[in-house]
């Protein structure tokens, strides 16, 4: 009995053991099934801080390719924070706001008075300086293209680049010279050859560059290497085109570039100066610094300028006369002269304000005005100068968050590049060359007269005698016969 008592015993004791261990099982997965979304967010976060760690280590792998050109970009750095050493002592312990102020306004002068001395020198110092400026500023778009470029390490993006700005410098100049310096360029045999056929020679220098871009296409980079290659036109047709348009102003006389010029600088820093002082009211997300109080105190103050300048520019014929060739002068350079009867636009004239107006009786202005024409003129120049000039700007603003950069360059401490500084001068010379195209321009007698010496003999004798019957038979010309 006592053998079958702990059998029993045994047995029963087995029995309830399982059955709590049946229970105990139960009870445990139970937690588990309630704790198992814990320990799977645990190894989900786990797993997470382990891919963040990953990709800050190589962060390469979840960045879009664009982003990654952009990182490995080598642009200039920004030239507005930079401080010459010479001016280290003067700004010391200054903030960084009025340390660039300080800065900005040295080197703006210094710029200004540079730009006198050019003045000075004459119309032909100007052009040379413009086409500087035209090189330094195509550089310094070509340098970002570049830097993208040379990512993949493929050749000739620089080598096209500049190629294709030789290219278009001698059709556009060429151009400039046939028209306005035709008959000095004829005195000499060897050029001769080159205007008869200029058009054809830019061409085919075209072409050639052309042929050598097909050729240096490498597989796999095709996109890339059609971006650049429009890149590269889109700069010739912002830098080249517009410096071009500037020569052409100069040619028509040196008010028509220093008005516009000078009004720009004006808008640029009297903008600056009320936006430094005064600015409250952002303008545009593009320049975040840009103030709606410094945008319409340097439209006012342009309008102002303008005016003045005007005023002073038109009592001097230096400033006023075409930039034109005479035949009457020995001496070929001095042909050239800046020396004329002023036109209409350049004489004071007398105006009569409407007296619906009243102004002479809310403001005391006579009833009569005595001014120069140009004057009125430049009143439309001062507003585009105030209103749309500065998109210029804007554009050049958004195309530098585009590339992450600053400034397009570090030449002029306090200002940047040659860019940052002649972004909206691009934007006006194309405005003035289009103005004078539509309401000022007329032809001269001059102009055509140098087209005729570029003739043959035969063919300017055929026009003068054609010309000659012409004005006889019209009463204007009387022959004497003896």
């Amino acid at each position: 009995m006592e053998g079958e008592g702990d059998q029993l015993v045994d047995e029963g004791t087995i029995r309830r053991r399982n059955k709590a261990g049946d229970k105990l099982t139960t009870l445990t997965s139970g937690l588990n099934q309630q704790h198992e979304p814990i320990i799977r967010k645990e190894s989900t976060d786990e797993a997470s801080k382990q891919n963040t760690e990953m990709s800050e280590s190589d962060p390469d792998d979840e960045k879009p390719p664009d982003e990654l050109y952009l990182e490995k970009l080598q642009v200039p750095k920004g030239g507005t924070d930079k401080t010459p050493e010479l001016l280290t002592p003067v700004v010391h312990g200054l903030s960084d706001k009025w340390r660039n102020y300080v800065i900005r306004f040295i080197f703006t002068w210094l710029m200004i008075g540079a730009f006198c001395v050019i003045i000075y020198l004459g119309p032909y110092a100007l052009m040379v300086i413009t086409l500087a400026v035209q090189w330094k500023c195509f550089q310094e778009i070509i340098n970002i293209g570049y830097s993208v470029y040379r990512v993949h390490g493929l050749p000739w993006f620089r080598s096209l680049s500049w190629y294709f700005l030789i290219t278009s410098n001698y059709f556009f100049y060429g151009e400039s010279l046939v028209d306005y310096s035709s008959v000095i360029v004829n005195r000499f045999e060897v050029f001769k050859w080159l205007i008869n056929y200029h058009r054809f020679l830019s061409f085919s220098m075209y072409i050639i560059g052309f042929v050598w871009f097909v050729l240096s296409l490498v597989k796999k980079y095709y996109m890339r290497q059609f971006s650049l290659f429009a890149w590269t036109h889109v700069a010739l047709l912002i830098v080249v085109t517009q410096s071009y348009l500037i020569i052409q102003n100069i040619f028509e006389g040196m008010i028509w570039f220093i008005v516009p010029v000078s009004m720009i600088v004006c808008n640029d820093v009297m903008a600056y100066m009320f936006g430094f002082f005064f600015g409250r009211t952002p303008l545009i997300k593009l320049s975040p610094k840009k103030t709606w109080e410094g945008f319409i105190g340097g439209g006012i103050s342009t309008v102002l300028f303008g005016l003045i300048i005007s005023y002073y520019l038109c009592q001097f014929p230096l400033f006023v006369c075409p930039t034109e060739y005479s035949d009457e002068t020995n001496s070929t350079w001095s042909s050239f002269g800046l020396d004329c009867e002023p036109s209409y636009l350049f004489q004071i004239q007398i105006y009569k304000v409407p007296s619906s107006f009243g102004l002479s009786q809310i403001f005391g202005i006579p009833d009569t005005l005595n001014i120069y024409p140009f004057q009125l003129h430049s009143l439309s120049m001062s507003i585009f100068s105030s209103v749309i000039g500065p998109f210029g700007g804007f554009f050049a603003s958004g195309f530098k968050r585009a590339f992450k950069i600053k400034d397009f360059g570090d030449i002029i401490p306090g200002h940047g590049g040659i860019l940052d500084r002649f972004d909206c001068q691009f934007l006006m010379a194309t405005f003035v060359n289009v103005y004078i195209a539509s309401f000022i321009r007329t032809p001269l007698p001059q102009k055509l007269l140098q087209q005729v010496l570029t003739l043959k003999p035969e063919q300017q004798l055929q026009l003068y005698n054609a010309l000659r019957d012409s004005l006889t038979n019209r009463g204007i010309l009387q022959i004497i016969r003896g």
